[in-house]
């Protein structure tokens, strides 16, 4: 730990449930569990519960991210990726899994690890109403306007042809 990360003070819930922890130095997110074994249908979502609550320090926010393993083991994913947590909030962490597969269900037990909580610093924005935006390099240009991946691999400077499309 460095001198720069949070001090984040735990809740625990449910005493034989493991607190967050990173399985590797250098992780990114701290793995957390079920506190419920659940069972999903093709298409169904729930919300887990985890069995701990946090006082995360303003100026921070914590993000639930999906486990990669389970994404593409199960088919399993988080309905709102990244779930966020804000330093305010002191209930209990809930995350709301979603099964994508479309023919198995996926069976979760109690303590399985169903997500990943990852800390990052926020700012909040003061909003300034004005009659015109600066323009930028993007522009106006929105979803899809850089093309597919089918396009960067035959197209090596694609966003140049976007720029002379968008003219």
């Amino acid at each position: 730990m460095n001198a720069d990360d949070p001090e984040v003070l735990v809740l625990r819930l449910d005493p034989d449930l493991p607190l967050p922890r990173y399985a590797h130095s250098g992780d990114a997110g701290a793995d957390l569990c079920a506190r419920e074994g659940v069972r999903l249908e093709p298409g169904e979502r729930a919300l887990v519960p985890t069995g701990i609550a946090l006082a995360i320090p303003d100026g921070w926010a914590a993000f639930v991210h999906p486990r990669s393993g389970l994404a593409a083991r199960e088919g399993l994913t988080i309905v709102n990726a990244p779930g966020t947590v804000d330093a305010g909030y002191r209930g209990e962490i809930l995350v709301c899994l979603l099964n994508t597969d479309t023919r198995r269900p996926v069976i979760l037990e109690r303590g399985d690890l169903i997500a990943q909580l990852v800390f990052q610093r926020v700012g909040r924005a003061r909003f300034v109403e004005t009659p015109a935006l600066p323009s930028s390099e993007r522009d106006v240009a929105g979803h899809g306007s850089t093309g597919g991946v089918s396009r960067w691999r035959f197209e090596p400077d694609a966003r140049r042809h976007t720029e002379e499309k968008n003219k």
